[in-house]
């Protein structure tokens, strides 16, 4: 019999997206899975969205992190797959992902992003994504539950570097690879400025996360190094070439950072 895959979808006032989430969930090429929603008190439809789909929904705050590994303690497959609820499963994610990391013989796995829409802001961040897949940069999604155990889940006093933070004890104790089926992210009515204060949010554990493992840990040192982050991740392992392939949505994408580098330096110091 196959592996039961176990898919953990963390919720809060998602009504604009979840249902997506969960139709491509359900109409993965891969059937033999479970799928698990965590809502954080909802005060919109996200709930009855999501019973009217069938799906176990559970409430539980305060954050991400508490809400997944809540998750994963309802979870009876033998691999778990955390998405958010403004994601979108391409069909063969999950079947991919149980070949590779079966014939492969790893413990977790890292699943491309691209955003999806047809704006230039769609353009340039799924560019930019590009360069991070399966670097400290990226996160992985889909894990053995044997493992996340093993590594004591997400640390739930972290709210936005906790993926960075589990993924750093999965690489310590397992093996890691990418499948090429990505998933979709929305991002649809995001402006510069909304995003910018998304990331301003979870940056307030930045300081928390970087005390954890060390300021000279060689993960932390590029995580939060102006270097890497600027021209060692965009650069390695041959990726320059694909700069020069787009030069316009490299310019763009460059102003962009700097702009968030801008700002979070300013939050650093005056926060």
């Amino acid at each position: 019999m196959k592996p039961l895959v176990s898919v953990i979808v963390t919720t809060k006032n998602s009504e604009k997206t979840i249902l997506s989430c969960l139709r491509a969930i359900h109409n993965q090429s891969y059937a033999h899975l479970e799928c698990i929603v965590v809502d954080n008190h909802s005060q919109d439809k996200t709930v009855e969205i999501v019973k009217s789909q069938g799906t176990s929904v559970y409430s539980l705050g305060p954050e991400r992190s508490a809400q997944r590994n809540f998750g994963a303690a309802k979870a009876k497959g033998v691999f778990i797959l955390f998405v958010d609820s403004d994601m979108v499963l391409s069909r063969t994610v999950i079947e991919e992902c149980v070949n590779t990391i079966i014939s492969k013989k790893l413990d977790a796995l890292y699943i491309p992003e691209l955003i999806a829409g047809n704006s230039i802001w769609s353009s340039i961040r799924t560019f930019e994504r590009s360069f991070y897949n399966g670097t400290v940069i990226d996160a992985v999604r889909f894990i053995k539950k044997r493992l996340f155990y093993e590594v004591h889940g997400f640390d739930k006093t972290l709210t936005g570097p906790e993926d960075w933070d589990l993924d750093k004890k999965v690489r310590a104790r397992g093996k890691t690879g990418i499948i090429t089926a990505p998933l979709y992210h929305h991002e649809d009515g995001i402006s510069i400025g909304s995003y910018i204060r998304k990331k301003m949010y979870y940056a307030e554990d930045f300081e928390r996360y970087i005390e954890k493992w060390g300021r000279e840990d060689p993960d932390i040192r590029k995580q939060f190094g102006w270097y890497y982050r600027f021209v060692g991740v965009f650069i390695e392992n041959g990726k320059w070439k694909n700069l020069l392939k787009k030069p316009h949505l490299a310019v763009l994408m460059y102003i962009l950072r700097f702009y968030l580098g801008f700002r979070y330096f300013l939050y650093t110091i005056f926060k």
